[in-house]
């Protein structure tokens, strides 16, 4: 990934969620990003973060009001919060208020660990929830198990395994995944807290 792609994203990161704590509802960092802010590898797509689907139409208007360029796609499960101008392409952060075809509910940050991402304290989610949601996505056109590996491996000793068999039974590209981890000796850690979690 070029630098300033790497640079426009993390930059992007960072200014979107304390523009998210500025609005005082829950959310938390999701997808890539937050893998990568537990030890995983650093994406090169988008950011991701996660809002409560009851809070999103506030948070959207209070975004706007704090000068970051807010759209709505034609999707109804996200908007899209794109920072940066002039030559080079803005950097994107996708705010999901559904995963997985479910709304996203307060209940969903429970077990969140603040942690420190490139200075700036914000609530990340667990280990196993982004394992799950990660492996939830996988269809016949969008299963790349060379990026979900890696991913994987880094953050294994974090992610209660039991659980996300258990919710992703229903998903036969995440058992096949699931499968290959088995193999690899990678899915049978225990879940643990990472270090020095809040």
């Amino acid at each position: 990934m070029p630098d300033e792609v790497r640079h426009g994203l993390r930059e992007a990161l960072k200014t979107v969620a304390v523009a998210l704590k500025a609005v005082g509802v829950p959310f938390a960092l999701a997808g890539g990003y937050g893998l990568w802010a537990r030890g995983g590898p650093e994406p090169d797509h988008d950011v991701d973060f996660i809002v409560a689907e009851d809070d999103a139409p506030r948070v959207m208007e209070r975004l706007a009001e704090h000068g970051l360029q807010v759209v709505q796609p034609p999707e109804d499960w996200l908007f899209k919060v794109f920072i940066g101008s002039g030559p080079a392409q803005p950097a994107m952060v996708d705010v999901l208020y559904r995963s997985a075809g479910s709304p996203v509910t307060r209940r969903h940050f429970e077990g969140v660990d603040e942690l420190e991402v490139e200075s700036v304290a914000m609530p990340v989610l667990s280990a196993t929830t982004l394992m799950i949601d990660k492996m939830l996505a996988m269809e016949e056109h969008a299963c790349n198990l060379s990026a979900a590996l890696p991913a994987a491996r880094a953050v294994r000793e974090q992610v209660e395994w039991d659980r996300v068999r258990h919710a992703v039974a229903d998903n036969p590209y995440a058992s096949a995944f699931l499968y290959l981890l088995d193999r690899l000796r990678i899915a049978d850690q225990p879940g643990a807290r990472v270090r020095g979690a809040g």
